[in-house]
């Protein structure tokens, strides 16, 4: 299981303050709960020394991540009391919390923790999220194989968090799944996979034969190096009552060698989460129906492998994306832009969304400019801007609006095509900027967002509730702002 699996105990506490069910022992069977307490408000629990002076001896302040570990009797053993802190109670201390507190019963065969007040569900999110493991090869340190949850008239925030930590634990799957086995075919038969278990989400395929007669030039061209062809992903959730379109594009290039223009040795080695955006809107779309989502949904998934051969294209090759839109490739290694380019003029031309918004690891440059926890928005409508923000906020995975000067636009000039994709020199710079310019190009006038993902789609450490390799990001974000449309 990519995150550990829980269950939810409610009912009345078994004795006064134990805060645990009748008829439950109060530690759990690996004999470890955990218990929240603040600033305000002490543990509900009873403890061998007073509470208030265990406290004040560790100088515990409550605050979000903090933990107090205090050994009990168990039996004739000995079992531990985790004292957590949930700081100020809103959703990202939560979130910090619960994944605190669940990554100390790593290497447990349970952990029981009672929940908090507040936002639960992101509590939940971040104690799943803390469990999620992916290794090819013998599990080491596994996380606690069930998480206990104990709490009462909070099914439907703790389903909730389950659902979206499931959805981001999919994301993360996708991403790290090395490249060997992570072709455009394998991808797209995931994307299907996971929309039929799903249920409420239509599919569709386009395989190369398909692109040609169509037309998507990008997708083909990326994908003409490698001897996995590409694909093209739609997904449709479609509620009834819907009165709002909104279509999701999301980079799925499986692995990113640069093409002819190649990637040094180190910065390809991270490649196969080149993806990381097609995962986020697949792992999105699934998980809609679960959670009620109101609003119509297409996600479209432009899938290729980035590969150098006798048949790749070429720095100086003339492309005509979906559309007829012709592009002067000056950099093999600017790829990501052609083929979402491609799935951005479809649904222009074809799903008349009221809003698009793409998601990728499009540029090497916004991790320069925003480091690797803050994720970059552009967008061609400040209302989208706004809404994607404040969801980012609330979801714990925070954006940063980013400029489209127009001032720039003249880097996208070819003197043999309609557009390049890239700047032919450095009189503007800007390559974030320019290639969000470039798939505005793409979107026929329509309100439409692009989250830059580079810095964030990956993480280098294990903590917290992110794990080393792929982090989902984007899954909670998109869902926040689905489910209030």
């Amino acid at each position: 299981m990519p995150i550990s699996p829980y269950t939810l105990l409610t009912g009345a506490p078994s004795e006064p303050g134990a805060a645990v069910p009748a008829g439950v022992p109060p530690l759990g069977e690996a004999g470890l709960l955990a218990v929240p307490f603040s600033a305000d408000r002490a543990p509900e629990v009873e403890l061998p020394l007073p509470v208030e002076a265990l406290l004040a001896h560790y100088e515990a302040k409550g605050e979000a991540g903090e933990v107090v570990e205090v050994p009990v009797a168990n039996g004739d053993g000995v079992g531990r009391v985790l004292l957590y802190g949930v700081g100020d109670g809103s959703a990202g201390a939560l979130r910090k919390a619960g994944a605190t507190v669940v990554r100390r019963g790593r290497g447990r065969s349970s952990i029981r923790v009672v929940l908090p007040e507040g936002p639960v569900a992101a509590f939940v999110e971040g104690a799943l999220l803390a469990t999620y493991t992916f290794r090819i090869g013998e599990t080491r340190s596994a996380p606690a194989a069930l998480v206990e949850l104990v709490g009462d008239g909070v099914e439907a925030e703790v389903a909730r968090g389950a659902v979206v930590a499931e959805a981001v634990s999919f994301a993360r799957d996708l991403a790290n799944t090395p490249a060997s086995i992570k072709t455009p075919q394998w991808l797209a038969e995931r994307a299907t996979e996971r929309a039929e278990a799903a249920g409420g989400v239509d599919v569709k395929v386009w395989d190369e034969r398909e692109l040609r007669a169509e037309g998507f030039g990008g997708i083909l061209a990326v994908g003409q190096g490698s001897v996995s062809p590409p694909r093209l992903v739609r997904l449709s959730y479609s509620p009834q009552g819907a009165t709002r379109h909104v279509v999701l594009v999301g980079k799925g290039i499986t692995f990113d060698t640069g093409g002819l223009s190649l990637k040094p040795s180190d910065g390809m080695k991270f490649m196969k989460t080149d993806m990381a955006g097609a995962a986020t809107v697949i792992a999105a779309v699934a998980a809609l129906a679960a959670l009620g989502a109101r609003v119509r949904v297409t996600a479209l998934v432009a899938a290729a492998e980035n590969a150098f051969s006798g048949t790749a294209q070429r720095p100086s090759d003339v492309i005509t994306q979906y559309g007829g839109r012709t592009v002067e490739v000056l950099n093999t290694d600017a790829e990501g832009r052609l083929v979402m380019a491609d799935a951005l003029a479809y649904a222009d031309a074809e799903l008349d969304p009221d809003v698009m918004v793409d998601v990728a690891t499009l540029t090497g440059a916004i991790s320069v400019a925003l480091g690797k926890d803050v994720g970059a928005v552009f967008a061609s409508d400040d209302a989208l801007a706004a809404e994607l923000t404040e969801a980012g906020t609330q979801a714990g995975e925070r954006l940063w609006r980013m400029p489209l000067i127009e001032d720039y636009s003249p880097a996208l000039e070819s003197s043999v095509a309609d557009l390049a994709n890239i700047e032919a020199g450095s009189t503007y710079g800007a390559g974030s900027i320019t290639a969000a310019l470039f798939l505005r190009e793409f979107t026929g006038g329509r309100p439409w967002a692009h989250l830059d993902i580079a810095g964030v789609g990956r993480s280098t450490a294990d903590e917290g509730f992110l794990s080393k390799g792929a982090t989902g990001y984007g899954v909670r974000l998109l869902l926040d702002w689905l489910t209030r449309s």
